[in-house]
């Protein structure tokens, strides 16, 4: 039985926050830059655009830009998620980490900072701190529960 723990609502929602913040503020700055007669008056007062109508005008653009760069973003790790199998616990698909190569885990901040860390051995005789927190995926009570009860 395979416990999994997908990417985190807070991460998507906070991105969802940020993809709107940044194309309200573009399509503030376009009608501003573009169509608000009495802000194109007051920043252009001999016919030149001053700093401030010139970023009002070409700033939409980036900003909607970024929106989209992090629109992408968030479609590349919708699918990420740590995998808690009968042997090994699976990172993002990537990270294949047996049970048995997990030296310690260190919960401590679990309950108030919602992270655990662990470290375990690689084939090469290497030894890595690995950090999970629930800022990056839900369910981990439920992994981290799993992986005391496996190394125990």
């Amino acid at each position: 039985m395979a416990i999994v723990a997908p990417v985190s609502k807070y991460k998507i929602k906070t991105f969802l926050i940020y993809m709107a913040v940044l194309v309200g503020f573009g399509a503030y700055c376009y009608y501003d830059g573009h169509y608000n007669q009495s802000f194109i008056e007051k920043h252009s007062p001999d016919g030149k655009p001053d700093g401030t109508m010139v970023f009002n005008q070409k700033a939409p653009a980036y900003l909607v830009g970024a929106a989209a760069l992090l629109g992408v973003y968030l479609l590349v790790i919708r699918n990420k998620k740590v995998v808690a199998e009968d042997n090994a616990l699976v990172i993002d698909g990537k990270a294949n980490i047996a049970y048995d190569s997990i030296q310690k885990i260190d919960k401590t901040d679990f309950d108030k900072k919602g992270y655990f860390t662990f470290t375990y051995k690689t084939p090469d005789g290497k030894e890595i701190d690995r950090k999970i927190s629930d800022r990056n995926y839900d369910n981990l009570k439920a992994i981290l529960d799993h992986l005391v009860a496996k190394i125990s």
